[in-house]
């Protein structure tokens, strides 16, 4: 029996759905975005047009919630990650495998929707399994354990999420090996982060006044020594 007539036996409609989503995502990871539209989903998964129609009144609603599930699926992971570690260092570690495993199986399917305006800027709340929620989870991790304010610990997160993503588009690209790429985004993160406590914990610290043999002329005029 061919693929397209395994297609067309009555499925259960959340399976249906997800197989349509299953195909499109095949397609965006293969092709990019402006390959997808509702004929061609069609095609793929072996319904007629009208059939996806019913799931997803238009090509950048199917958009939408393929966006919305891929984001699920990678955060389910990297939260699962970030839970289980111990340290600091395991947590960067189990997010950054996370995402790393999640593209070397999925491609850069998010990476693809997300850069796509009308599909990015309609998937609901934007910090449901998003970007913001994620980077502000992160941020109170770095704030505590490190003691770098939340107004810094913010844009720094924010930053330093470019990192997997580039080693990611990296990967993907060039075939270059896993274990080594991921190595160096986690030393590159993990640099930024003492990089950046030292130069806070540098910039507050206090200064320390040593009186001088003659006194000053003027109180007005103490001579500073910082230590």
């Amino acid at each position: 029996m061919s693929e397209a007539k395994k297609q067309r036996k009555r499925l259960a409609p959340e399976v249906r759905q997800s197989s349509i989503l299953d195909f499109a995502a095949k397609i965006v990871a293969a092709e990019g975005v402006s390959a997808v539209s509702m004929e061609r989903v069609a095609k793929a998964a072996g319904v007629s047009k009208s059939l996806v129609y019913v799931y997803f009144p238009s090509t950048t609603e199917l958009l939408q919630e393929l966006l919305q599930r891929e984001l699920k699926r990678l955060r389910r992971q990297q939260a699962h990650a970030a839970n289980h570690a111990r340290t600091y260092g395991e947590m960067v570690r189990g997010v950054t495998h996370a995402y790393l495993t999640y593209i070397k199986e999925r491609g850069l399917i998010i990476h693809r929707l997300q850069g796509e305006p009308s599909v990015a800027q309609g998937t609901g709340n934007p910090t449901d399994f998003g970007r913001d929620d994620a980077v502000r989870y992160l941020a109170e991790i770095i704030s505590d354990n490190f003691g770098i304010p939340m107004e810094l610990a913010i844009p720094a997160t924010a930053i330093s999420f470019g990192l997997p993503i580039a080693a990611g588009d990296y990967l993907d690209s060039n075939g270059a090996d896993f274990q080594t790429i991921e190595d160096l985004t986690v030393t590159m993160i993990i640099g930024s982060t003492e990089a950046l406590r030292k130069n806070y914990l540098t910039m507050h610290k206090p200064l320390k006044r040593r009186q001088t043999a003659t006194p000053p002329k003027s109180a007005s005029d103490p001579d500073l020594e910082v230590l």
